[in-house]
C-alpha cells in the first residue's frame, strides 16, 4: 500500500472514530478520555469481557475505580445499580477493576500512591451499592457479627474492603476495625461482642508477624473465635504455619467459610 492510500485509510477510520463518538452517550463520551496504562494486566473471564461489550457504563466504573476518581466511581456505581442488582455490580464491576490494580501493584506496574487512589475510588462506589442494599431491603436481616482488620503496619485494605462487602451482600454484620490495627484492637472487639469469626487481611509480607502476633492474642483471649486469613503474601502453608483457622484465596472464599462457621 502506497502512503497515499495509507493516509487515506487512517483518514477514513478517524472519521469513523469521530462518528461512532459522537452518537455515544455524554457519559461514555467522558470516560472515553479516560486513559489506563497499557502495562496494566487485562481482564482474562470471558464473562466480564462479555457483560463489558453490553454495558458501556460497566467499562467506564472499571476505568473510574482503576484510575482513583473517586466521585465518578460512585456515580458510575449508581447508573449501574438501575439496571443491575447489587452482587452483579460487586462481581462484575468492583472486584475486576481491584484485582487489576491489585495485580498490577504485584507486577510492579502499579504504584502505591494509585492503589490507594484506586481503594478509595471502590470505597465510594462500594457505599452507593450498601445504601441501595439497605434501602431496597436487599441486604435481609442481619446474621452473626465478623470483625474484619488489615493487621498492625499495613495500610493496604483494599482486600479486605471487597471481602466486607460481599459478607454484607450475605447480610452478615460486619465491624471493620479498618488498618493498621494492633491486635490487642482486634482482641478486645472480639471480646466485647462475642465475635464467632474474625478476618485478618496483610498485604506486605513485613506485617505477617502482626498477623501471627494477633492469632496468638485472639487464641488466649478469645479462644471460641475461628480466624480466617487472607492476602497477596499469603498461601495455604503460611496460614496453617500462623495457626489460623482457614486460607482464604479470595473474597467469596472468605464468605464460603463463613456460612460454614457461622451455622
Amino acid at each position: 500500500m502506497n502512503t497515499a492510500a495509507i493516509i487515506l485509510s487512517r483518514q477514513r477510520g478517524w472519521r469513523f472514530q469521530r462518528q461512532v463518538r459522537a452518537e455515544l452517550p455524554a457519559q461514555v463520551q467522558q470516560a472515553a478520555q479516560v486513559r489506563v496504562p497499557r502495562r496494566q494486566v487485562q481482564l482474562e473471564l470471558p464473562a466480564v469481557r462479555t457483560l463489558a461489550a453490553r454495558h458501556p457504563v460497566r467499562s467506564i466504573s472499571l476505568r473510574y475505580v482503576e484510575r482513583g476518581l473517586k466521585e465518578q466511581a460512585a456515580s458510575a456505581a449508581g447508573e449501574l445499580l438501575k439496571t443491575m442488582d447489587s452482587l452483579t455490580v460487586i462481581n462484575y464491576c468492583m472486584i475486576p477493576a481491584l484485582d487489576k490494580v491489585g495485580k498490577g501493584f504485584e507486577a510492579g506496574t502499579v504504584f502505591l500512591p494509585q492503589l490507594l487512589m484506586s481503594a478509595e475510588a471502590a470505597k465510594s462506589a462500594f457505599e452507593v451499592i450498601k445504601n441501595q442494599m439497605e434501602s431496597s431491603g436487599e441486604a435481609g436481616e442481619k446474621k452473626d457479627k465478623i470483625v474484619l482488620a488489615t493487621v498492625k503496619g499495613d495500610i493496604h485494605d483494599i482486600g479486605k474492603n471487597i471481602v466486607k462487602v460481599l459478607l454484607e451482600n450475605y447480610s452478615y454484620d460486619v465491624l471493620d476495625l479498618g488498618k493498621d490495627v494492633a491486635p490487642e484492637a482486634i482482641v478486645e472487639e472480639t471480646i466485647k461482642n462475642h465475635v464467632r469469626l474474625v478476618g485478618l487481611s496483610a498485604l506486605m509480607t513485613t506485617t505477617v508477624p502482626s498477623m501471627e502476633e494477633t492469632i496468638k492474642q485472639l487464641r488466649k483471649e478469645a479462644p471460641w473465635a475461628k480466624v480466617m486469613v487472607g492476602g497477596a503474601v499469603l498461601t495455604q502453608e503460611y496460614a496453617d504455619m500462623i495457626g489460623a483457622d482457614a486460607y482464604c484465596r479470595d473474597a467469596m472464599a472468605s464468605v464460603n467459610y463463613a456460612q460454614q462457621v457461622l451455622v
